[in-house]
């Protein structure tokens, strides 16, 4: 007697997990391929952009830019980090995740590349947004990636993509400026980076082949809409846009600044790597230390020692640049940690994860890409960078009091209900 078999129906979520190939069993990447993934890809998603701030002086000199005009080397890609949110979780919807997620690094890649070659102005700036949306679209789409991966280990795993990230950003910042002086080409200095996004697609075509052949489920599944009308998701938005505004104008001008201040390329690219060092070594600290979902201590903790980092330097910007910058971006890194697990706390699903982060991101780095254009702007009309200083320890005192008011949405409705 043969027996039929028959397929097991999954309930899959379409771009989220692997929808089920017909007729086989499709088993998900064990936990260490995945962390091989999140590390590759999370190590070149920086770069592209934290490799100007050593090169901006060059670029300027080169091009006769404004400091405001060069500012948009970085302020491009991280506007784009926050429009680009908004599709994202359709395009996953649509096409499937992780298909998405591999255009993006190539995207960036290729954009890496066009920039090195860059023949104009207009050139310069169209190919840094192509930086800015390959960027975007998978670093919106690597949060829902994590969460359905790791449902039980959130904090830990949003610690390894935010150290990774900041490692890669180190890393750039500490090589550009002699890659730079070695060839005596920003070009070559610039487009080298694409080396790590080409890393990142080999991976995650090895690791993720499954999910890249199975067919997209016809599911009729709504894509989650954003939180709109849901205070906390605001909260939330404003206390990460102070961080990223923060981070990226110092990320665009810190060398730039102590270049003016009379240090060599090389000591101002120090400088900046002492600042991503810091943000990397925070990345895993407080991971680790963020055990419960209502992360409120931590995160005053963390805007308290980015605040105390940012005052420093405001006050006395040659007294010790490479520990208060290091000291800044430890509290802007364990900020940075935090603020991505945020939408994932107030998630239930990996689709709603998708719809939290692509809201956040959205305000947040609209709001993160005013910071290289104001810098910039302060340093032309100012003559230096003293006010423009002054204005990131403002931007900071906020952030800190956002933080009483970031507790977890459903708690906040348990303990209005009496329910908990």
């Amino acid at each position: 007697m043969s027996v039929k078999s028959v397929p097991i129906k999954r309930d899959v979520t379409p771009g989220l997990a692997y929808p089920a190939l017909a007729g086989s069993d499709v088993r998900a990447p064990s936990v260490a391929a995945v962390v091989v993934c999140i590390l590759l890809v999370a190590l070149t998603l920086r770069p592209g952009i934290v490799s100007m701030g050593p090169l901006l002086t060059a670029i300027i000199d080169e091009l006769g830019l404004t400091h405001t005009q060069a500012s948009l080397l970085t302020a491009i890609p991280t506007l784009l980090m926050g429009l680009l949110a908004l599709p994202a979780p359709w395009l996953a919807h649509r096409f499937g995740r992780d298909r998405i997620i591999l255009l993006a690094l190539i995207v960036l890649g290729a954009a890496i590349i066009l920039r090195a070659l860059a023949g104009s102005i207009g050139q310069l700036f169209a190919s840094t947004a192509a930086v800015g949306a390959g960027i975007a679209v998978a670093g919106t789409l690597f949060s829902s990636y994590v969460k359905a991966r790791s449902p039980n280990r959130i904090a830990l795993f949003m610690g390894i993509y935010a150290t990774a990230i900041g490692l890669g950003s180190t890393v750039a910042a500490v090589a550009t400026g002699p890659i730079d002086q070695l060839i005596g080409d920003w070009r070559w200095a610039g487009g080298f980076w694409v080396l790590p996004a080409l890393l990142a697609i080999m991976a995650w075509v090895g690791i993720e082949h499954r999910s890249l052949r199975a067919p997209v489920s016809t599911s009729s599944t709504q894509v989650p809409r954003m939180p709109l009308r849901n205070p906390t998701a605001w909260l939330i938005a404003l206390f990460f846009a102070c961080n990223n505004l923060v981070f990226y104008a110092l990320i665009a001008w810190l060398a730039p600044m102590y270049i003016e201040r009379g240090e060599s390329a090389s000591s101002a690219g120090l400088i900046l790597a002492s600042y991503t060092l810091g943000f990397m070594l925070a990345n895993p600290v407080f991971g680790l230390l963020s055990r419960s979902d209502d992360r409120r201590l931590l995160l005053a903790a963390s805007s308290s020692i980015a605040l105390l980092g940012s005052l420093a330097m405001a006050v006395a910007p040659d007294a010790m640049p490479l520990v208060t910058a290091a000291i800044a971006a430890f509290g802007t890194g364990g900020a940075f940690t935090l603020g991505m697990t945020l939408p994932l706390d107030n998630a239930s699903t990996p689709e709603e994860a998708g719809a939290w982060t692509a809201f956040v991101m959205l305000q947040s780095y609209l709001v993160g890409a005013a910071g290289p254009l104001l810098v910039g702007y302060l340093r032309d009309s100012a003559g230096h960078f003293q006010s423009a200083l002054w204005l990131l320890v403002a931007v900071g005192a906020l952030m800190l009091l956002v933080t009483p008011f970031l507790q977890p949405y459903h708690k906040r409705k348990l303990k209005r209900c009496g329910c908990g």
